[in-house]
């Protein structure tokens, strides 16, 4: 799961509300992107840095890595490779703990609340990064970055850096490969052909599709979302913000949320429960008739691995982050229905200017305050930018995992180390584009790193502190936890629902709009 996986803030439960407003006295979104060359973030720094001096053998560490997902049956092999490589260097071990997408926003935030010791952790806007910065929990990287970190900077571009601050520093690593993340339907194409449906470009032929699967697959489900908290951007409906013309954008403020937005590219904030948006209404109806006439999953809110329910082969089409089909999943699928396939469907534009971005990513590698290895952490993060040790870690053992096509392709092989470098690694240098991709997906890739196709948006730079409002954000989450996701799957009645939501949510969420909108009024301002 990419977002990448990619992935609301996980709701924050009301009872973590008073120990983050306690802890955010210690202070100082994303429709994501970078691509780009060398940056001149930081000035070059002494010989001493990136992996430490070579003649004086540094003590050895280990790192504790938070990372999301599930742990590849390759990666003690991946680690011991990359652990001896390190030796004789920055001298560092990896103590790799992953955390279910389903529970990553609670448990991290537990671990960090808690004291927990921590060296790196995984965090994103959608989840809980501003909250997070504001209570005090992540160190700046600024420093770090320029003793430590040349190779990490050289192979991100300036523009990735500077859209992706936060309160004026860098609290995170960007990791990213594009500065447009995809979004996708995975469809079985060998089903498609089944029928005799042409290759589908538009939203109603691939709701047409579905009905064929439903009434031709007793087995099969037409529809898969996600129902999880973790992946509330990828509920059916409100998937279709990513693919529809106007764009309705989540704001700084909610996670994945679409109760807060913007639209028009006109700096304001505007609120659902002020005036409902006809378009975003009726993605809520459309999946609701969708889940009463049997397409979509039924157990749409309970599934956790969404993965393998793809893999299995009962499912027709699947939301995805990203462009193309991951190799991992076409392998296991293959394996369990044999002659089954995915194809990637998208109605992502590729025409210049019709997209809008903030360039923020939507992805980051953080430094805790707590932890006590900060430079190893940054030193490792180095490390992770040169080229030999970033296919390691994003694509395992050459020969086992994968096979190098060119520079900046590969081959996956088998399912043992499933292509994850958004989850700690990502830069748009080093990737690699999968060599199984079909050409429309790498035009996409393509044209998305280019950010002269797309048009920039006018809160490019902004950074919302969430500090005023903190403890309303954890209320109004916890709120929305309760009836978004079945609100947008189409589980409930979305006139109950809304109505529920609004009566326990709105004035939460108008105190959060009233700051998230002088917020950017100031940074507005500024750039006058």
């Amino acid at each position: 799961m990419k977002t990448r996986k990619s992935l609301t803030a996980l709701m924050v439960a009301s009872a973590f509300a008073a120990t983050l407003a306690g802890c955010s006295s210690k202070s100082n979104d994303s429709n994501a992107g970078g691509a780009g060359s060398a940056s001149s973030t930081a000035p070059a720094s002494s010989a001493a840095a990136s992996e430490g001096s070579k003649a004086t053998k540094l003590d050895p560490v280990t790192l504790k890595i938070v990372m999301p997902g599930d742990r590849p049956a390759d990666m003690d092999v991946i680690i011991k490779e990359a652990e001896k490589r390190m030796a004789d260097n920055i001298n560092v071990k990896l103590d790799l703990v992953f955390v279910p997408w389903s529970d990553l926003a609670q448990k991290t935030q537990v671990m960090l609340a808690s004291g927990e010791n921590v060296d790196l952790i995984f965090d994103a806007p959608w989840l809980h990064m501003e909250q997070m910065i504001s209570a005090g929990y992540y160190e700046p990287m600024d420093d770090l970055l320029q003793q430590y970190g040349q190779d990490a900077i050289k192979v991100r571009s300036q523009q990735m850096f500077d859209a992706n601050k936060f309160q004026g520093k860098i609290y995170g690593l960007p990791l990213g490969n594009t500065h447009l993340a995809g979004r996708t339907y995975l469809v079985r194409k060998d089903l498609r052909e089944k029928y005799g449906l042409q290759p589908i470009k538009t939203y109603d032929e691939l709701i047409q599709y579905a009905y064929k699967v439903k009434e031709n697959e007793k087995d099969v489900i037409p529809l898969l979302a996600y129902g999880q908290g973790a992946s509330t951007d990828q509920a059916w409906g409100a998937f279709r913000e990513y693919m529809e013309y106007p764009q309705f954008i989540r704001s700084d403020a909610l996670g994945q949320s679409l109760v807060l937005y913007y639209k028009n590219n006109d700096g304001k904030v505007y609120n659902l429960f002020d005036e409902m948006e006809p378009t975003i209404w009726s993605w809520v109806q459309d999946a609701r008739k969708l889940y009463t006439d049997g397409l979509i999953h039924p157990d749409v809110l309970a599934l956790k691995d969404i993965d393998s329910v793809i893999n299995s082969g009962k499912v027709g089409a699947a939301v995805y982050n990203e462009f193309g089909v991951p190799s991992s999943l076409n392998t296991a699928l293959a394996k369990n229905v044999p002659g089954a396939e995915l194809e990637a469907v998208t109605f992502m534009k590729m025409e210049k200017g019709a997209n809008i971005t903030n360039f923020k990513q939507a992805n980051f590698q953080a430094i805790p305050k707590v932890s006590k290895n900060k430079e190893r952490a940054m030193m490792f993060l180095n490390w992770t930018a040169q080229k030999e040790n970033y296919d390691l870690l994003a694509y395992g053992i050459e020969g086992k995992n994968y096979e190098a096509v060119g520079e900046d392709q590969y081959k996956q092989i088998g399912t043992d180390y499933s292509y994850f470098p958004y989850a700690w690694v990502w830069n748009p240098t080093t990737d690699r584009l999968n060599a199984g991709f079909d050409e429309e997906t790498i035009k996409h890739y393509q044209f998305n790193k280019d950010a002269a196709n797309l048009t920039p948006s006018i809160l490019t730079g902004f950074s919302f502190d969430p500090t005023p409002v903190m403890n309303e954000i954890s209320l109004y989450n916890a709120t929305e936890a309760k009836y978004y996701n079945s609100l947008f799957d189409g589980v409930t009645d979305p006139d109950s629902t809304w109505a529920s939501l609004k009566k326990e949510g709105a004035a939460n969420a108008k105190k959060i709009q009233v700051e998230l909108q002088k917020q950017i009024d100031a940074f507005l301002a500024q750039k006058k």
